[in-house]
């Protein structure tokens, strides 16, 4: 089975990682970047759309229709944010993102990459958490193929170029930290398998865990 998958977020690392995944997977066929700014990636399967204002779609929502997937991997920190203005960079953008797929190709898989300790109940003391946990629930209503995914600390990929200067100075704690805490530490290949593996056949869970994740990332191929 091959897949056609649509992208956000590709000038970041989670988004760079998943996206170089996507091109080297012979089960992708097709893939549609959509980014604020352009990317630099060129390759045979793979279209960019440059579009600055995610708030609204219209100019550019008939090249959305036809895709069986949306690995929306675009984010900001909360850091030094209010709440109404991470809520409308993180959920209104993300959600807008969300209803338009959901109208144009109703039985997508939307894979959503929100991070470790996101809270569903909406009402915890964690504002960046909360605002994330009602992103989830919404995208949750709005696609039965919905899979919200909970990385937490991720190792790049060989070759990527949009990595943070905090991730260099840090890199050297995946190791230990992977050998002596698992289930908080997986890698951007890790995550970009198993978005196409939960594109392609399906997740047993629809909020993913680290743990979650490796599992659907190494899971058999049929």
């Amino acid at each position: 089975m091959s897949i056609s998958v649509i992208i956000t977020g590709a000038t970041g690392m989670v988004g760079e990682g998943v996206l170089l995944e996507c091109v080297a997977d012979a089960r992708v066929s097709r893939v549609l970047v959509i980014n604020r700014k352009p990317s630099g990636v060129v390759h045979p399967k793979l279209v960019e759309l440059v579009h600055s204002d995610f708030s609204d779609l219209s100019p550019i929502q008939s090249q959305l229709a036809g895709y069986d997937a949306c690995f929306f991997c675009l984010g900001v920190s909360s850091l030094g944010m209010s709440e109404a203005e991470y809520k409308r960079v993180t959920y209104d953008l993300t959600v807008n993102m969300g209803r338009t797929l959901a109208r144009l190709n109703p039985q997508t898989t939307f894979c959503y990459v929100t991070g470790a300790g996101t809270d569903s109940t909406e009402h915890g003391k964690t504002m960046w958490a909360r605002v994330k946990g009602a992103t989830e629930n919404e995208l949750l209503r709005l696609f039965p193929r919905g899979v919200m995914f909970r990385p937490g600390m991720m190792r790049a990929t060989p070759g990527q170029k949009n990595l943070k200067g905090w991730y260099h100075a840090l890199a050297w704690i995946y190791p230990v930290g992977r050998a002596l805490w698992p289930a908080a530490f997986c890698t951007l290949q890790e995550v970009g398998q198993a978005m196409i593996n939960a594109a392609v056949a399906g997740s047993p869970k629809r909020v993913l865990e680290v743990k979650d994740i490796v599992a659907l990332a190494h899971a058999p191929r049929n």
